[in-house]
């Protein structure tokens, strides 16, 4: 993918930041920059596919938090592709593609992002070397160098009550 910032230099980011998917309405999640793996993925909930038009589209359920259901995301969007993925444990998967905007430290790029369930992993979204190379350096030593969101937003993710009243559900 061409980068959508060539002329601007590298924006220097930390080995987690939070990010946001505006074009599918999803932010700020909590994301792992991993330069080992090809694809972004995204933790997607009740996965289905459907035909819409004569296109392949794609319904699914993004939870932001980590262990919460809370603030869930309700999502259709047409399949870019579909391909088999190798995860860090060595099994294949076929997986659904999205293409979407991500937005990382002020930056906004189009990259592409495979949807499977990431129960066991740490973080509800993987950000990949398809995504960085568009203008992005990663500083491993490093964690939100983008800033984080308020606390509440933060202890939100972390599974902890904030004391505001929930609405009906």
């Amino acid at each position: 993918m061409a980068s959508t910032h060539s002329s601007s230099p590298p924006v220097v980011a930390g080995w987690r930041e939070w990010v946001r998917l505006p074009g599918l309405g999803v932010g700020p999640v909590k994301a792992k920059l991993d330069t080992g793996a090809r694809t972004s993925a995204l933790h997607a909930f009740d996965l289905a596919h459907f035909e819409r038009g004569g296109e392949t589209w794609v319904r699914f359920s993004v939870h932001p938090w980590q262990r919460s259901a809370e603030d869930a995301v309700y999502v259709e969007c047409p399949v870019h592709d579909r391909r088999t993925v190798r995860s860090s444990t060595g099994h294949t998967q076929e997986r659904f593609v999205v293409l979407t905007e991500l937005e990382l430290l002020g930056r906004t790029v189009t990259t592409e992002v495979t949807l499977t369930r990431r129960d066991e992993m740490g973080f509800r979204m993987l950000v990949g070397r398809e995504a960085l190379r568009q203008g992005f350096l990663v500083d491993s030593g490093h964690s939100y160098l983008g800033g984080r969101p308020p606390r509440k937003v933060r202890r939100k993710n972390r599974g902890v009550a904030t004391g505001v009243p929930r609405g009906p559900a």
